[in-house]
């Protein structure tokens, strides 16, 4: 099986809120499916359906060891989140090459729908907390150096590219 290609850093479907999904339908399902074989073959934590063009407010992440263990979520969002920080080093398969350490909150609960087509709250903490919420904000048309200073944003956008170039 193969999955689509990324869209790279500035295809408009990174900066375009994704469609909300009105039901689990199996092309869906597949699409989750496909999700998956995409984020395994990064290797990464979490994948957003805008990452491969998708327009469809859908996500996956596995930040298990043993992987296998993805959560399928569509129109997911934050109900709660922690106080305490957490900062993790992030990129993106859309930006390659590059990383940059991001500040998020260390725990959130999330509503989202899930592969039964029912509505499911999670709590999730560390590394599955951080690429839940990483996820989320691509679904609102956002990347993790959204999060960074303009410096370092443009710092970082600039290195890519001179990175792909080669």
């Amino acid at each position: 099986m193969t999955h689509r290609p990324f869209v790279m850093w500035p295809h408009p479907a990174l900066r375009t809120p994704a469609t909300p999904v009105a039901q689990i339908t199996d092309e869906v399902r597949a699409i989750w499916e496909e999700m998956i074989l995409a984020m395994d073959r990064m290797p990464g934590v979490g994948l957003a359906a805008p990452q491969l063009g998708i327009d469809m407010a859908l996500a996956v992440v596995d930040a298990s060891e043993a992987r296998g263990q993805a959560i399928r979520m569509a129109n997911p969002t934050v109900l709660h989140s922690s106080v305490e920080p957490r900062v993790h080093e992030e990129g993106s398969p859309n930006l390659p090459g590059v990383w940059a350490k991001v500040t998020r909150p260390r725990a959130v609960t999330v509503r989202f729908l899930n592969a039964d087509g029912q509505w499911d709250r999670q709590d999730f903490v560390g590394l599955w907390a951080t690429s839940v919420q990483h996820q989320i904000d691509h679904l609102g048309g956002k990347m993790f150096f959204d999060r960074l200073t303009r410096v370092k944003r443009e710092m970082l956008i600039r290195k890519s590219a001179k990175l792909q170039r080669r």
